[in-house]
C-alpha cells in the first residue's frame, strides 16, 4: 500500500513537469504583453496629464484675458490660484461670460442710440444749412443790386461798410460749407477707384489759386492709391491750401509733397517754409473753428476736416513746427 502511494506521489510530480516549456513560454507571453499593455497606457496617462495641463493654463489664460478689464474681486469674487481647477475656472469663465454678453448688449444699444443721434444730428445739419445759407446768398445779391444802383449816392465810407457786409456773408457761407462738409463726412456713397496721387495733386494745383512765388514740389515716390479719390482731394486741397496762404509772404515759397510706404499704411509729408506755428497753438489746430490768425478768408474748420479724413482711414496727423522756419504736416492713411 506504501508503495502504491509512493508510486502515486512520483507520478503527480512526474506530471506536474509535463509541458513545462510550453507553459513558461506562456507565462513568458503574457507577462511581455501585460508589459506592453502596461507601458503603453503609461504614455497614455502621461498624455493625457499633459493635456489637463494644458486646458488648465488656457482656461487660466482665458479668464486673466476676459477680467483685464473688470475688477474681477468685485464682480465675480475672488479665486484662490492655489485651488485652481477645470470645475472651478469652467463656472468662472461662465460668469465672465454672462458679464460680457451683458455688456455687449448694451454696448450695440449704445451704438444704436448714437448712430440714430448721428442721423438726427447730420438731417439737422443740412436742413441749417440750407435754411442758413439761402437768406444769407439773398442778402448778399440784394446788397449787390443796391450798390450797383446807389453806388453815385453812397460815399466812400459806405461803399467800404459794403464790401465788408459782403466779405462777412461769403464767410458765412464758406463757414456753413465747412460744417456741413464736416457732419457728412464717412458717409459718401463714393466708390474707390485706382489714381495716380501725382495726378490728382497736379488737378488740385490747378484749381487752387499758387502765387508765383511759391513752388510746389511733387516728389517721385507719390504712389497708386486705390480709395474714394474726391475725399483725398478734399484732404490734400486743405492741407495745401494752408501751406500756400503760409508761404506766400516769402519771396520764394516753397512746398514739397512726399510719400513712404509703410507696411500697412502710406504715410505722407507735406513740408512748407513759411510762417510756422508757436509750439503752444499745435495741439488746439485740429480742433474745430480754431484759427491762428483772425483771417475774415478762413473758416478754421479745414484742418478739423483733414484729421477726421485721416482717422476715417485708421491714421494719424500730427506736425512738426518752427515760427518763421516753416512746417511740416505727417499723416498716415491704410493701406
Amino acid at each position: 500500500m506504501k508503495d502504491s502511494t509512493f508510486s502515486n506521489f512520483l507520478e503527480a510530480i512526474a506530471m506536474s513537469y509535463e509541458n513545462y516549456d510550453e507553459k513558461l513560454t506562456m507565462m513568458q507571453r503574457a507577462t511581455a504583453i501585460s508589459s506592453e499593455e502596461l507601458y503603453e497606457a503609461n504614455v497614455k496617462l502621461r498624455e493625457e496629464g499633459v493635456r489637463q495641463q494644458n486646458i488648465l493654463v488656457s482656461l487660466e489664460k482665458a479668464i486673466s484675458s476676459l477680467t483685464e478689464n473688470f475688477k474681477k474681486d468685485e464682480i465675480f469674487g475672488k479665486i484662490d490660484k492655489t485651488d485652481f481647477d477645470a470645475e472651478n475656472s469652467a463656472k468662472y469663465i461662465s460668469s465672465l461670460a454672462k458679464k460680457v454678453s451683458e455688456i455687449s448688449l448694451e454696448k450695440d444699444k449704445l451704438l444704436k442710440d448714437l448712430e440714430d443721434q448721428n442721423q438726427s444730428l447730420n438731417n439737422y445739419a443740412h436742413a441749417v444749412s440750407h435754411d442758413l445759407k439761402s437768406p444769407i446768398r439773398n442778402i448778399n445779391t440784394l446788397m449787390s443790386w443796391i450798390l450797383e444802383s446807389e453806388e453815385q449816392n453812397f460815399s466812400d465810407s459806405s461803399k467800404e461798410n459794403f464790401a465788408l457786409v459782403s466779405e462777412n456773408l461769403e464767410k458765412m457761407d464758406k463757414l456753413i460749407d465747412g460744417i456741413l462738409s464736416h457732419a457728412s463726412l464717412g458717409q459718401t456713397s463714393e466708390k474707390r477707384t485706382t489714381f495716380n496721387l501725382k495726378d490728382l495733386l497736379e488737378e488740385i494745383s490747378q484749381i487752387v489759386y499758387v502765387p508765383e512765388n511759391v513752388e510746389i514740389i511733387l516728389e517721385e515716390n507719390l504712389p497708386i492709391l486705390h480709395l474714394e479719390k474726391e475725399v483725398l482731394q478734399q484732404l490734400f486741397m486743405n492741407l495745401m491750401t494752408n501751406a500756400i496762404t503760409a508761404t506766400e509772404h516769402r519771396e520764394h515759397g516753397r512746398i514739397c509733397i512726399s510719400a513712404e510706404e509703410e507696411k500697412e499704411y502710406w504715410k505722407f509729408k507735406i513740408t512748407d517754409n513759411g510762417k510756422g506755428i508757436d509750439s503752444k497753438y499745435q495741439s488746439a489746430i485740429f480742433k474745430m473753428f480754431k484759427k491762428l490768425e483772425n483771417d475774415s478768408k478762413t473758416t478754421g474748420i479745414g484742418l478739423a476736416i483733414v484729421k477726421k479724413i485721416v482717422e476715417l482711414y485708421k491714421g494719424k496727423i500730427w506736425l512738426e513746427s518752427e515760427l518763421d522756419r516753416g512746417t511740416t504736416f505727417y499723416f498716415t492713411i491704410k493701406k
